[in-house]
């Protein structure tokens, strides 16, 4: 799988970053003169414009090796949006993207901690833990900062999911933000990210959030999920512009085209 790189911070990109999508409509033209149009999701662009200052030899040499790798703008990559929520739905805990423990009961439209009714009750009638998670295909070896906003009646642990690895977090009866970040397994393909519940626990949880960087940032909701498998350079030529020692800038344009 070829994906596009993070730096060294763990970072994706620097700030600023531009991201434009367009969107396409169908004009169907009749003898009558009348015309009917429609929506094309399929023809749908999403640009993205990252500017980089004061990288290091050894970042710029990462990302002239990927460029090589991917031939210019010839070959996909994934690439992971670092302006977007990587999951799909993090409003929509019973939408198919999540994956629902069999004993796991979910109850939306619970008021929610920025004043709307998005938030959802999760009730664990099992006598062992149940989650909730959702599977990304991204490489597991990225650095991600999975986040989520929890509460519970009684103070309860629950815990977060990366793959493989988990972390403890404490919830009470207030409304607070959890994490968790690090690198998962290089090997892996897809990682799964979620949250998991005692025996007989209960608990209101909103804002499901997953990014490629090492702290979470403000909520973002989402429908179609910040991974996009099919992106490509935009320019067949990667120029790199010294400023100092060790010290370089660049801007890299990077496109994703739903025909593809």
């Amino acid at each position: 799988m070829l994906v596009y790189p993070q730096l060294a911070s763990g970072a994706l990109t620097q700030f600023p970053v531009q991201k434009r999508r367009r969107m396409r409509t169908i004009v169907n033209a009749l003898a009558d003169r009348t015309t009917i149009k429609l929506a094309d999701p399929q023809g749908e662009i999403t640009e993205w414009q990252l500017e980089y200052t004061g990288l290091s030899d050894d970042e710029v040499t990462a990302l002239q090796q990927y460029f090589a790798a991917t031939e210019g703008r010839l070959n996909i990559f994934t690439f992971l949006d670092p302006t977007a929520n990587l999951f799909a739905w993090s409003d929509q805990l019973n939408n198919a993207a999540w994956n629902k423990g069999p004993l796991l009961t979910i109850t939306g439209g619970i008021a929610d901690p920025i004043g709307g009714t998005s938030a959802w009750h999760l009730s664990n009638s099992g006598t062992g833990p149940q989650s909730i998670s959702q599977t990304l295909q991204a490489p597991g070896g990225y650095m991600y900062c999975s986040s989520v906003y929890g509460r519970c009646p009684l103070t309860m642990t629950v815990t977060l999911l990366r793959g493989t690895d988990r972390a403890d977090r404490i919830l009470g009866p207030n409304w607070n933000r959890i994490a968790f970040s690090g690198h998962g397994d290089p090997t892996a393909q897809s990682v799964e990210f979620g949250i998991e519940m005692p025996a007989g626990g209960s608990m209101d949880i909103f804002g499901f959030q997953v990014e490629p960087q090492t702290s979470a940032s403000v909520y973002k909701p989402s429908t179609q999920g910040g991974v996009y498998q099919n992106a490509y350079f935009r320019d067949d030529v990667l120029s790199f512009t010294a400023t100092d020692v060790n010290r370089h800038s660049a801007t890299i344009n990077i496109t994703h085209a739903n025909r593809l």
